[in-house]
Order: C-alpha cells, then structure tokens, then sequence
C-alpha cells in the first residue's frame, strides 16, 4: 500500500512504532555506502591512515552529539524536522529547513546512485570486460536509482521493511569485508605522494574531521520523517542514545573506506578500483555493499525531501514531490559522471551542507530550549492548508529573528571556511583552520539569543509553562484563517516535555 499521509500529523491510531523501529532505520542509513565513500576522502585528501581514522571518529562523534536532541521533534509533533523548524522560522520561513533538506537530498542521492552503479557496472566487467564502457554504467545508475524510488514511493513502511534486512546485512559484509582485506591494507600508510590537500596536516585534518561531521548532520532534517510515527509518550532521551549509537555503529563503514582507499589508485573510482583489488568470491559482497548502501542512503534522503516539498508546493502530492526531485538529482548524477569531476560536485555540497547546517541547529536547540519544548502541531500546519495567522504566523508568516540569525550564520560560515572548494576570506585569521561550523554555530546562537531578549516573542508560542531565560510580549494570537481547517483532533496542541521527560 502507497503511503498517502503526507507531512499533515500523524493520526494517533497510526502513531505504532517503536524506538527500536527508529534504531532501525538510523543505522541502516548511517550504513549507506555514502559513508563508505566520505572514509575514502580524508585519504584522497593527502592524509594518513592514522590521521584519516582520528580525524573520521572525532567528526562523526561531534556531529551524532550535535544531531542526537533533533530526533525529539517528529515524536511529538508528528511531522517533518522541516515543518516543526516553522515554529522558530515562521511558517513560510520553515524554506529554510525545506532548502537544506534539499541540497542534502541530492548529495546524498547523487552519492547513492554513483556508488551503487558504479558497483554493479565494475562487477560485471570483471566478469565480461567486453561489456564495460559508458552504456554499462549508465544502465546501472538507472536500476539503481530506480529501485530506490520503488521504496521511497511507497512509503514510510516499506522504507521499516527494507531496513529489516539492510542494516543487519551491511553490518555484517562490511565486517567481513575488513577481515578479508585486513591482510592487505597498509596500517603505516603515510598519506599521497602529493602531500596535503590544504597545504598542512592541521588545515587538511581540520577538513577532513568536517567532512566526517557532515554524515550526522546531514540528517537533522530528516529525522522527524522516521519518529513522527512514535507516540507522543516516547522518552526523549532515549531517542537521544538511539541516534547517537547509530553513528557509533556508522563508525564501521567510515574504517572501512579509510582502510581500503589505502588499496585503491583512484578515489574517484573508488568502486571499480576495490573491485579490481578483491579476492573474485569477495565481489558480490561489495556489489552488495555498493548497491544495498546505496539504495539505504538514497532512500533516507529522498524519501523525506520528496514529503516535505510537496508541503511547499500545494499542487505536487508526495509521490510527485519524490519523483521530481529524484529526477534532477538524476540529472546532477550524469552531468558529475560525464561532464564534470564527482568527487569535487560533492565536495562543494558537502562544504555547503555544514555552512547551511551549523546555524540552523543552533536556532532549532536554542528555541527548543527557551520554549521548554512546546509546539502545537495544528498551527505548524497553517502554511500547508493555504492559511493565515495561528500562533507562529509572526510578520506575514516569517520570523525574523531566526532568519536573520540564520543569515549571519551562513555569511559567516562562507567568510571563514577552508575546503578544498571555498576558502572564505576571513580564514587566515584562523591560520588557515577552517572553523566554520563552530564559530557559525556559537554566533548564530548568540545572535538569535541576542535578538529573543531586544525583540521579545509573544507568550502564547511558550505555552502555560511559560518562557524560560528570554521575556515575552502580551498580545492575542492572530486566528487562524483562510484555507482548509483541520479536525479537532487534529488541532489538539502538542507539547514537548523536554529531552529526557515524557510529553
């Protein structure tokens, strides 16, 4: 059965997974073969073997502590990240988490769909090298990208049912799978011949822990689409160690592309090369690696980003949505295959999901925090029923206090980066350090905090408990107008307990 629940509640007689359902499908898509494939990077990028593992577990550990309180929302207010982001954005400022959602989508599509194809079109050339070329590999971009639309287009429980089967199993191979080139990867690797990618080890080390920051993160938009199906009464803080725990088991992939990009010639070719290099009875299992990941991280991206921008544009239903943006993802897969370097696409939207990301988190946190939790889900929806007013309407249906905070964040995030494809002005007084996530992070925070104290919000967005370190404003809230009403079930508020309480 097509999932046709869209980013509206989730009914309370649909609200039957379990944490342990969550679990799931966090460690199946921090599994994906994405995640291999960012492990092979800090290598490509002139590092040690050593270095590239430190570098891969501070990265990934940094970033599951910023993502884990994001799992929180969907269990409580039964929607997207994205649309409970409208709370402290407005509920058309909420573009914001609708546009990061978007360039992750494609990353990490565009990654899933390379790396599967590329797995499937080297498998076959092993065995009839006749066969290799172009055709191939197209062909195998096209299967796998459409097997992940099969499941993204069906929805939420076949996205459950598929995980049933992915994360154990990807587990299992890629442990496997380093056992078996164990033997052959090289623990004294020194790094490229070529030296460090950003001239130093401290700057090329800084980066490559950012790159592996950006595998969490890229899920913050998504992880309301997989809890907004929990009950209301789920702890928090379990949620919290669920996420985390997931990207400590992602720990393994990431090893596992560090170890054996030591082996590989190219990392662009990252898939054909392991597979040139592997025993011949190994190769199904990196096909299986190839394709199951990739289908897993294609899947986690896409799923949620084709739910949300159906929300945006009123006349695109949800299955329309995935398919439209599969189908330009597609397009950016092709053009960075044929035309354009891969690897350096997805290194510029990689450096663009952490400047986009930072302040984001930090508005969502800092607003989570000050309103003690509360949101009523009824008025999250005001923008998706093609209405006016409700409690987070602000000016015309934005926030200005998180969208300028956001903005500044962003704009300093550029000033001060230093990738391998932005290095923002501001930089060399950071010798060439790129701190971009941090000091955005920190001074977004400030700033929107900053702002909630001169520019007090209105103390109904607080809730009976009231605001908690910032003032408020006493006016009446602007009714709801226009559009098409929601049920009185469905505007029943609901209230946010805090991380570890029960709602």
């Amino acid at each position: 059965m097509i999932e046709v629940i869209g980013i509206e509640p989730i009914p309370p007689d649909q609200q039957t997974s379990r944490p342990r359902d969550f679990f799931r499908i966090a460690v199946g898509a921090a599994l994906a073969t994405t995640t291999v494939i960012l492990g092979t990077l800090p290598i490509a990028m002139g590092l040690s073997l050593w270095q590239a593992i430190t570098a891969i577990t501070v990265g990934t550990l940094v970033g599951a502590l910023f993502l884990a309180p994001l799992s929180i929302f969907g269990s409580r207010t039964h929607t997207n990240n994205a649309v409970t982001s409208g709370a402290h954005f407005g509920v058309r400022g909420r573009i914001v988490g609708t546009s990061l959602s978007l360039v992750i989508a494609m990353t990490f599509f565009t990654v899933s769909v390379w790396v599967g194809g590329d797995s499937v079109a080297g498998a076959i050339s092993r065995i009839a090298p006749q066969a290799s070329g172009n055709l191939l590999t197209a062909v195998s971009y096209a299967v796998t990208a459409a097997l992940i639309f099969v499941i993204c287009v069906v929805g939420y429980r076949s996205v459950l049912r598929a995980n049933v089967f992915i994360a154990p199993t990807l587990f299992v191979v890629l442990a496997v799978g380093l056992v078996t080139f164990w033997g052959q990867i090289d623990f004294s690797y020194s790094g490229h011949p070529a030296g460090y990618a950003l001239g130093s080890a401290t700057s090329t080390w800084v980066a490559a822990m950012l790159i592996a920051m950006a595998n969490p993160l890229s899920f913050g938009p998504f992880l309301g689409d997989w809890s907004r199906y929990l009950p209301s009464t789920t702890s928090g803080g379990r949620l919290v160690l669920l996420t985390f725990l997931a990207h400590v088991v992602s720990l393994l992939p990431f090893f596992f592309g560090a170890a054996t990009a030591t082996l590989v010639p190219d990392a662009a070719d990252y898939m054909n090369g392991l597979i040139t290099v592997a025993p011949s009875w190994f190769v199904p299992a990196i096909v299986m690696i190839g394709l199951v990941g990739g289908i897993s991280g294609g899947v986690a991206s896409l799923y949620g980003t084709g739910l949300d921008f159906s929300s945006l544009v009123h006349t695109v239903s949800r299955v329309q949505g995935t398919f439209l943006i599969g189908a330009i993802s597609i397009v950016v897969v092709f053009l960075g295959r044929f035309v354009f370097n891969l690897v350096d696409t997805v290194n510029s939207f990689l450096s663009l999901i952490l400047i986009l990301s930072a302040p984001w988190i930090s508005i969502m946190l800092i607003g989570f925090i000050t309103r003690r939790g509360y949101y009523q889900s009824d008025d999250l929806q005001v923008f998706t029923r093609q209405q006016k007013g409700g409690i987070y309407w602000s000016v015309a249906g934005f926030n200005f206090r998180a969208l300028s905070a956001w903005i500044i964040g962003c704009v300093l995030g550029l000033l001060t980066a230093n990738t391998p494809l932005i290095t923002g002005p501001l930089n060399p007084l950071f010798a060439g350090v790129d701190v971009s996530f941090f000091f955005t992070f920190v001074v977004t925070g400030v700033v929107f905090y900053a702002l909630l104290v001169v520019f007090p919000e209105p103390r109904y967005v607080h809730g009976s408990q009231g605001p908690r370190w910032v003032p408020v404003t006493d006016h009446p809230s602007p009714p709801i107008e226009g559009g098409r009403r929601a049920s009185e079930a469905d505007a029943t508020p609901t209230t946010v307990a805090g991380i570890g309480g029960q709602s």
